[in-house]
């Protein structure tokens, strides 16, 4: 058997879990295009399954692999953690719509994670972006920086504390999905990106 046919016992293919990825992106696809349209009927499962097989052919994603595990106590946590951020900054924002005559100040800081895997940042991309008051302007990939806008910040202790509440949803994130050696990565000082968008 030569070495480039020789695989460990047990471990599937890689093949195989692409195409199980996909088929899994496929099924989200025509579940997302079904409930645009209203209903689910045959017609409308056909489509989603034509226009869905069309995006992944025509535009295919890199693939994102996952090696970490699930901790439902630190998945619940972060669960909590995001539904009480989300009322809160709803309120937030709210009063500062009804706020007469004031206008607040928003502020552009690049926020330099410390797990750079494409999973992580966009699951806290993702999660920043739900936050009323809390917007992503840009991701630059290769360096693990999110370019985040926050409104409403008078000092600069209001930019300090928006970048730890963002390192904070990382931290969560990890310690929810994350693998060891990405929890052992939570324990590094992150460090300031040099160059803005």
């Amino acid at each position: 058997m030569t070495g480039r046919t020789r695989r460990r016992a047990g471990t599937p293919p890689r093949r195989t879990g692409r195409r199980r990825d996909q088929l899994i992106a496929l099924g989200w696809l025509v579940v997302v295009w079904n409930l645009l349209w209203g209903k689910f009927s045959p017609a409308n499962l056909l489509a989603g399954l034509l226009v869905g097989g069309a995006v992944l052919v025509f535009f295919p994603l890199p693939p994102v692999s996952f090696g970490g595990r699930l901790r439902p106590r630190a998945l619940l946590r972060l669960a909590g953690v995001f539904v009480v951020e989300l009322v809160s900054a709803s309120i937030h924002v709210a009063a500062i719509a009804v706020r007469p005559g004031f206008r607040p100040r928003g502020a552009i800081i690049g926020v330099r994670l410390r797990v750079r895997t494409d999973l992580n940042l966009a699951l806290t991309a993702e999660l920043l972006s739900l936050v009323p008051g809390t917007l992503i302007v840009e991701v630059d990939r290769d360096a693990g920086v999110l370019y985040v806008h926050v409104l409403d910040v008078r000092s600069p202790a209001d930019l300090t504390g928006s970048r730890d509440r963002i390192l904070a949803v990382e931290e969560r994130i990890v310690r929810a999905i994350g693998s060891a050696a990405e929890l052992r990565q939570l324990t590094t000082e992150p460090t300031e990106p040099t160059e803005a968008p």
